[in-house]
């Protein structure tokens, strides 16, 4: 039996990490509500959200299909820090994040055939000190604009990174030893888990 497998993102990131384990996929973003629901804790957040993309995509497929949902988050002191909307969000969310230790938190649901599992990644990620002059630069590069929490680690604002405990590639956005796991799990191994 031949089993496809599709990503539920259009995140390049998500697509160059998953590429990496060397599978062939395709790529369809799900259209869903992101809101957080009234006093949801940021982990369960993140776990519904990736297994509501997985199910958005997988209910419109065959049962030979996987189909992987997948969602990142940034948190300090439990809450959840959004994309900024402008120079002053951006501020705040660096001014947030400086000298200070946060958690990005990275769920992953694989869905097929009616049967699902998500898997939650916790990463604790340090920044150095950062100057307001270091934050104005730092957005007029562009590169905050549509991340969460204002920074992008595989980026410019890996410098302010001072310290990181847990998956380097969760926090990208797809962490790529429970992906591999997970999908072994569902049947589908990478080339070298392949038992000859």
């Amino acid at each position: 039996m031949n089993i496809s497998l599709i990503l539920a993102s259009q995140s390049p990131r998500r697509h160059e990490l998953l590429a990496q384990l060397g599978y062939q996929f395709s790529c369809l973003p799900a259209d869903i509500d992101e809101s957080p629901l009234i006093d949801e804790s940021p982990e369960n957040y993140v776990c519904r959200l990736a297994e509501e993309k997985a199910q958005h995509i997988a209910k419109n497929q065959p049962d030979t299909t996987l189909v992987l949902g997948s969602d990142t988050s940034v948190v300090i002191d439990k809450r959840i820090l959004g994309k900024p909307i402008d120079f002053n969000d951006c501020s705040r969310l660096l001014t947030l994040l400086s000298g200070k230790s946060h958690q990005v938190l990275t769920a992953i649901s694989v869905v097929k055939a009616g049967l699902s599992k998500t898997v939650l990644v916790s990463t604790d990620v340090t920044f150095k000190p950062l100057s307001s002059n270091e934050i104005e630069r730092y957005w007029l590069t562009g590169e905050p604009k549509d991340k969460a929490g204002a920074y992008g680690i595989q980026g410019i604002g890996g410098q302010f990174v001072k310290h990181i405990s847990g998956s380097y590639s969760a926090v990208v956005g797809l962490p790529l030893y429970e992906t591999a796991q997970l999908l072994n799990e569902f049947g589908l191994p990478t080339a070298i888990q392949r038992t000859s």
